[in-house]
């Protein structure tokens, strides 16, 4: 280390790290409740030819119904296995929403966090998620460093010859979700994403957005300034 080989690690807070942890299973299990709702809507498609969109499928799983289920797809094994996958949504639902129970007490509103929750599309939830995950964003150069650090830049690491992933996942995972929210509450972020949408594809437009958030929130967690979606979107 001291000849500058070895990059110097981070210790996170002992303190945090029960909470953080928390939070990353409440991520696990979102994930696990979106996989689920795509296999709904892929069983409903490849049953009966058309789509159904997530939220409908979220509504069933608070409240099936058997004539609903029965009106989306008919009687059958098609039936039956949109019901298991429901089954699994609502106690995923339940879990998330005690662990969100759990979390909400401990959140510490200091300035970094407080300007985060200025953005379109980052709540008190994902908010602290990404304080969390990020720690002391004194620690990282720049925004561009910060962007790869949450995995969303191309990396060129190699080891033996294969591409090694590097950086936070979780925190990838959050500003996706930011991304995918923002683009309904934030008018300035929707119009950014629909240009970026026309020249490119979706997926590859939302990641251009999540990583445009990154950036941006190095900055608010750095200087503890509200976001400018003017300013991030021009």
């Amino acid at each position: 280390m001291c000849l500058g080989l070895l990059a110097e690690g981070y210790i996170y807070p002992r303190a945090d790290r029960g909470t953080r942890d928390l939070l990353r299973r409440r991520g696990q299990l979102v994930r696990q409740r979106t996989a689920n709702i795509l296999a709904v809507q892929n069983q409903v498609a490849r049953s009966t030819g058309t789509t159904v969109d997530g939220n409908t499928v979220k509504r069933l799983a608070r409240r099936e119904e058997a004539s609903e289920l029965e009106a989306l797809v008919g009687t059958g094994d098609a039936g039956l296995g949109i019901a298991a996958n429901l089954s699994v949504m609502r106690a995923l639902d339940g879990e998330i929403k005690r662990l969100e129970r759990i979390v909400r007490p401990r959140l510490v509103a200091d300035g970094a966090f407080e300007a985060l929750l200025t953005v379109g599309g980052i709540g008190d939830i994902l908010g602290m998620t990404i304080r969390l995950e990020t720690g002391d964003v004194s620690r990282f150069a720049g925004p561009g460093n910060y962007a790869s650090y949450c995995r969303l830049v191309a990396t060129t690491h190699l080891s033996n010859g294969r591409k090694k992933g590097e950086g936070n996942k979780h925190l990838g995972w959050a500003f996706m979700e930011a991304a995918h929210t923002a683009v309904r509450y934030q008018p300035e972020a929707k119009l950014w994403y629909e240009r970026k949408k026309r020249k490119t594809k979706s997926v590859v437009a939302k990641k251009a957005l999540a990583h445009k958030l990154a950036r941006a929130c190095f900055y608010l967690m750095r200087d503890g300034t509200p976001f400018d979606p003017g300013r991030c979107f021009d």
